[in-house]
């Protein structure tokens, strides 16, 4: 019997206009077609989901060599320097950063993050989180953070993980960012929760954050535009102990 051939894959950087055609393609699949968001530059015609911010981002990419290179994964990267050129971090519509801004550490901002349906739960992601940490290492990033969102726009429907987060994986005070329009996440009590039950319904992505020392700011946000309910998670890289560390460079399973 011959072996099924070993799954091959290759992550790097965006370096041409058509790579990141790419990234907002599958983007466009996964966040327009799979959970119904939308936006004032999606473009429905071309099935590409982008924004403003897309021109100052580095977008990481997971292609699959077998099939040709095919993007199959994206995270989009955004340093506080490329940030300055912008005018602010994308998350400064929904959060305010203030606190991160006056730590006078390196920000990366994460965002749009996702993977093709066929790869979810296997080796892309150990990748993905691979490049990540590779580009976090040499740039000398201290603080990571960005928006993670559940989907839906109803809070109540949402109580159990958001008041999970709110009671367990409040940010200190030092890092503690807020929502602008703010939606408190302190639904339930904390002695009324069902911990096990709240945290199966936290997405995946988040989770992963938590297992490495993440933590929550203050309030979520509902975005209606992208029928998200989103939170903010901040990950200094200085209170990592070594086996998250160790997590993060070999890749949490998501």
């Amino acid at each position: 019997m011959t072996a099924a051939p070993q799954q091959a894959f290759s992550v790097r950087l965006a370096r041409t206009q058509d790579d990141v055609l790419a990234a907002q393609r599958l983007r466009y699949e996964v966040f327009v077609r799979e959970l119904g968001g939308d936006g004032a530059l999606v473009d429905h015609k071309a099935g590409l989901e982008r924004d403003r911010f897309d021109p100052y981002f580095d977008h990481l990419l997971v292609t699959d060599v077998a099939r040709g290179d095919v993007v199959v994964g994206v995270y989009r990267l955004l340093r506080d320097d490329q940030a300055r050129e912008a005018g602010q971090f994308y998350s400064e519509d929904e959060y305010d950063l203030t606190p991160l801004r006056a730590s006078g550490r390196r920000l990366l901002e994460l965002g749009r993050s996702c993977l093709h349906p066929e790869y979810r739960g296997g080796p892309a992601m150990f990748h993905l989180w691979q490049g990540l940490a590779d580009y976090v290492l040499a740039h000398k990033i201290e603080i990571l953070f960005g928006v993670a969102s559940f989907h839906g726009t109803d809070p109540q429907a949402l109580a159990q993980p958001l008041s999970l987060l709110h009671h367990r994986h409040l940010a200190p005070p030092e890092l503690r960012v807020r929502a602008r329009n703010f939606q408190s996440m302190d639904l339930i009590p904390e002695n009324q929760l069902d911990r096990r039950a709240a945290m199966l319904e936290v997405p995946a992505l988040i989770k992963a954050y938590l297992r490495l020392g993440g933590c929550v700011g203050e309030g979520a946000f509902v975005d209606h535009s992208f029928n998200t309910t989103d939170i903010c998670l901040v990950m200094d890289t200085a209170r990592m102990n070594a086996r998250q560390k160790g997590l993060y460079v070999k890749g949490p399973e998501a």
